[in-house]
This record gives structure tokens, C-alpha cells and sequence, in this order.
């Protein structure tokens, strides 16, 4: 009787774990516990995926034994992946390393360079021994006929590495749904540039243009009409979506500055880049190295007033700057160096906003400080310079010979300048209660909610050129060095345009927090640990053994 009971018992929780296991298999979650949502994808990066009728197809070249720093890295890529795969399996993931086979790693490490895909070279010295890795931290994302690059490493001049790998992680989920964004979505917003002004010419944005291309419809406007059909081109106007205002050197007609300020009261967008003090760093490469900065009267000053800030007639110095090269020495013996360059400041941004969130370090040339004036404009501050700043007015002569001598540290010290502002809300008129240059169609003394961008300096578009050529954005020939301008005029843009609750932008400000041992600390100690995790084992192990011998012995003997 009794071992028919335990039949049957046996029997029953069969039954029920079999039910219970087919009941599960119809029904699959998963659980985000971390404290920041890693693993979470945002409704951004769900749309975007949502409708794939073909499959995306990723490669990623971090692929390999890494230190410790990338193995993070690489995990982390491969688990944002697999996110992505739990929401289509369309997906198709390859993992490719790229130096494995060394009949072929230098023909791999040359192409992939060709194409943009920069390697990072590790040095590694903490054993003594020197060693150099070449890693390739991105990945290709392809669908249908198109392909994009995905860079897995956010780079930065001035972090260390660990540094650069959390702000890799915490950019990781972008950085995949912006390449996706790429490939699956049709470009529906337009941007006009602004022609006409004395902007700069298209060779000078040519990388800016570039970069904006995938993403939407580009199109040359300018404001020569209001001339002769002043309310035709208001209305052409507010058939985009954003205007884009690079360097403009000519002054505005009263004309032009009521189609401006009738788009903006319609929602539409705008990124100013205009400057108050005339000067160019190419003017001052003559006989005398000399030249005289004069200010620039765009006639904007009672616009921008306005609306909430002011471009203040000033050259901002700053002691935390980008090099220049300059030959020092005479004759033959006359050698190339970087010589500190207090008036390309190099911009901090603002770690709180999803524009500049985790961004590189992002130069100027000539910038002018901005005021923010009182009103109900909400107004985010993006760049400054650094506390260590001064100004200096125009007109003035600016010598590179100056740059040789050692600054007075003591008069740089006004603090940090404004560089870039971002204004957000419902904009009042410039033109309200004031008679108008010419008769506007339903005018608006208010605006929509729409937003604007001020920076205080045309040359953070610029890419030089050489011979004919554009250089990639941010990239500095004489040093080397690459900065962050296109990264922050990309989010900038993206932000202006972006939905202000589902933008792919917003994903930026997702906060992740990685944990990382202190090397320093692991070097001071190393010898300590060691004999932690190696001799206290063996020895706890002989104790023990020593123990329950004794006892034995003493029990049987």
C-alpha cells in the first residue's frame, strides 16, 4: 500500500511539472532588476525595428581577447544586440575579428581604415612589459541596399580609457538605433540652409551637409526674393522644418528679418551660428603675421534681443584652448610646434543634456560670449569656455607673435563664457506692436512652441579643405586631433527636429553606471592580494589538514 502511495506521488509531480513546463513555453518575460535599466529598450529604439520586412543584417568587429576594459566593452555590445534580436528576428548577427588570421590581418586592418573604421590602438604596461593591441571597436549595419558604420567607442582627447568605455556603454543603445534609423526610416524633415547672407559656401560645410544627409531633405534658400514677392517666400520658407544659418557675413534687411521672425512664430526651427567681431585665423598667415579684428553689424542685435539673448561684441580667450603651429626658429633650423592658442577655447558641455551628453571636447575659433537676457524663454546653457577665460574687444590687432609669449594668467579671470544656448518655448514677435516692413498674411505676435539654437561662432561648421578637398568636420590637420563639432551640430540638429517625448535623441540621456577596479590601486597592492587569494588558501588548507590529523590520531591512537 505504502509503495503504491509513492507510485502515485511520483506520478503526480511528473504530471504537474509537465503541465507547468507547457504552460511556460506559451508565455516568455523577461526582467530588468538593474537600477538603471540597462537592458531596457527605449519605445525610440522599438519603433525604429518594428516594421523590418527584410532582414538587418549586423557585423561587429570587436570581436577577440581583449583587455579587460573592451571584454566590458564587448559584453555589453552583445547583450544591447540581443535586445534588439527579443523585439524581431529579422536581425542576423555576424561577430567578426577582423587580425585573426595573420595571412590576412593587414589587408583587413587597410581596408577597414579605408573605409572610416579607425582601430584603437591599446598600449598596456602593467606588467612591465610594453604591449599594443589593435582593436576595431565598430560595427556595420545593412539592410536592403544600404550599409551604415556604427562606432562602439566614443573616443575623447582628453578621458582615459575607462572613461571612454562608460560612455561608450551608456551610448551603446544610439548608437545601434541611430545606424538602424538610418537604414529603416524615410527622411520627412527638411532643412533649408540659409543663402544669400555671405554664409559660408558649400565646399566650407560640405562634411556638415554630408552628415546630415542620411537623415533628411537638404535644400539652398535664399531670401533675395522678399524684394519683390516678400509673402512667397515666407510661405516657401514654412515649408521646412529647420534653417540653418552658417556664418552669415552680410547684413539682414528689415524684409528678410520679418520672414524670419514670422517662420519662427509659425514653429518653425532655426540654428544661428553668427558671430559679432570679424576675424579669420587664414588672415593672420602674411608677411607680418598680423591682423585686425573689426565687429560685424548683421543688423540681428534688436532680433535676438528679443527673443532672449545677446551676441556680445567680444573675442573670449581662454587658457584651456587648442594649439596652433607655428614655426619657431630662424632659418633652416625653424621647426613646426603647438603653441597654445588662447582663441580656439576648447568647449565644455553641458553632461545634463542629451545634446551634449558624453560629448568630446569641441573647438572654437574667434567665439564671442552670449547673454542671456530675461523672459519667459525657457534657456539652456551648452558650451562654455572654461573657468580660466578673458575677453578682449575689437577693434584690435592680433599678432601670432603674441602667441609666444607666456600669458598673464591672473587676467583670465571673468569665469565661464557662453558659447552655445539652446532657447525652448513661445517666442514673442520682434515685430509685434510695431508697423511692419511689409504686409504679412495672418501675421503672429506669438509663437508656437518650436525651440533655436545660438552659437557664437560660424567656425564650429567649417571643415578645412585641401586641395579642394573637405576634411572630415572636427578633424585638425596640423595637430591630428579630432573634436566633437560634428557629433554636437548631429544631437543638435536631431534635438531641434526630434519629438520632444519619443526622439531618438532622448535615448542620450539614459543614464548607466559602470563599475571599474582602480588601477592604481591594483598596482600599490598587488602583492598583497596575491597573497590573499594564493598563499591564505594554502595555508587555511594545511591548518585544517593539520587539525584533523591531530584529532585523528588522538581519537584511534
Amino acid at each position: 500500500m505504502k509503495k503504491n502511495k509513492t507510485i502515485i506521488y511520483i506520478i503526480a509531480v511528473i504530471v504537474v511539472l509537465v503541465l507547468v513546463n507547457s504552460i511556460a513555453s506559451q508565455f516568455y518575460q523577461r526582467f530588468d532588476l538593474t537600477k538603471d535599466n540597462r537592458y531596457t529598450l527605449s519605445d525610440s529604439s522599438k519603433s525604429i525595428i518594428t516594421d523590418l520586412d527584410s532582414p538587418l543584417i549586423i557585423d561587429v568587429f570587436l570581436e577577440g581577447d581583449f583587455p579587460s576594459e573592451f571584454r566590458l566593452l564587448q559584453t555589453e555590445v552583445k547583450q544591447i544586440i540581443e535586445e534588439f534580436q527579443l523585439e524581431t528576428d529579422q536581425i542576423i548577427i555576424n561577430y567578426i575579428n577582423p587580425i585573426a588570421d595573420e595571412t590576412t590581418r593587414q589587408q583587413y586592418i587597410e581596408e577597414l581604415t579605408k573605409q572610416g573604421l579607425e582601430p584603437y590602438i591599446n598600449t598596456d604596461n602593467s606588467t612591465g612589459k610594453v604591449t599594443q593591441d589593435i582593436i576595431f571597436p565598430w560595427a556595420y549595419a545593412s539592410y536592403k541596399d544600404q550599409r551604415v558604420k556604427i562606432p562602439l567607442l566614443k573616443r575623447s582627447i582628453t578621458l582615459g580609457l575607462q572613461e571612454q568605455i562608460n560612455n561608450s556603454v551608456q551610448s551603446l543603445e544610439y548608437a545601434f538605433a541611430d545606424g538602424f534609423s538610418k537604414l529603416v526610416n524615410t527622411k520627412a524633415k527638411k532643412i533649408a540652409i540659409l543663402k544669400g547672407n555671405g554664409e559660408l559656401s558649400d565646399n566650407y560645410i560640405a562634411d556638415f551637409l554630408k552628415t546630415m544627409q542620411p537623415y533628411y531633405n537638404l535644400g539652398k534658400f535664399t531670401l533675395d526674393s522678399v524684394t519683390t514677392n516678400a509673402q512667397g517666400t515666407l510661405d516657401n520658407l514654412k515649408q521646412y522644418d529647420l534653417i540653418v544659418a552658417a556664418k552669415p557675413s552680410e547684413p539682414f534687411s528689415e524684409n528678410e528679418k520679418l520672414v524670419l521672425d514670422q517662420y519662427t512664430m509659425s514653429g518653425g526651427r532655426s540654428l544661428w551660428l553668427t558671430e559679432s567681431v570679424v576675424m579669420d585665423k587664414d588672415s593672420l598667415y602674411n608677411d607680418a603675421g598680423t591682423s585686425v579684428s573689426i565687429m560685424r553689424d548683421l543688423k540681428l542685435n534688436d532680433f535676438f534681443f528679443k527673443y532672449g539673448f545677446r551676441v556680445n561684441p567680444y573675442f573670449v580667450k581662454d587658457l584651456y584652448s587648442s594649439p596652433i603651429m607655428l614655426a619657431i626658429g630662424e632659418g633652416s633650423q625653424a621647426q613646426m610646434q603647438p603653441i597654445q592658442w588662447q582663441y580656439s577655447p576648447l568647449a565644455a558641455s553641458n553632461p545634463k543634456h542629451p545634446i551634449t551628453k558624453n560629448l568630446n571636447l569641441v573647438k572654437f575659433d574667434f567665439a564671442s560670449p552670449i547673454d542671456t537676457l530675461k523672459n519667459d524663454i525657457k534657456k539652456t546653457i551648452l558650451l562654455q569656455s572654461s573657468p580660466k577665460s578673458k575677453l578682449e574687444g575689437a577693434p584690435t590687432t592680433i599678432s601670432l607673435a603674441d602667441v609666444t609669449k607666456a600669458p598673464d594668467e591672473s587676467t583670465y579671470n571673468l569665469g565661464s563664457q557662453n558659447l552655445a544656448v539652446l532657447l525652448e518655448g513661445e517666442f514673442t514677435s520682434v515685430y509685434d506692436k510695431r508697423i511692419l516692413p511689409f504686409k504679412v498674411t495672418n501675421f503672429q505676435s506669438k509663437s508656437k512652441p518650436t525651440k533655436m539654437v545660438i552659437i557664437s561662432d560660424g567656425d564650429i561648421i567649417k571643415n578645412e579643405v585641401v586641395r579642394n578637398r573637405p576634411l572630415e568636420l572636427g578633424f585638425d590637420q596640423l595637430t591630428g586631433k579630432s573634436f566633437g563639432n560634428k557629433e554636437f551640430l548631429l544631437n543638435t540638429v536631431n534635438y531641434l527636429l526630434d519629438d520632444a517625448d519619443t526622439g531618438l535623441i532622448n535615448i542620450r540621456a539614459k543614464e548607466i553606471n559602470i563599475a571599474f577596479l582602480d588601477s592604481d590601486k591594483i598596482k600599490e597592492n598587488k602583492g598583497k592580494w596575491q597573497l590573499i587569494n594564493i598563499a591564505l588558501p594554502l595555508a587555511v588548507l594545511a591548518l585544517f589538514g593539520f587539525v584533523f590529523n591531530y584529532f585523528r590520531k588522538k581519537k584511534y591512537t
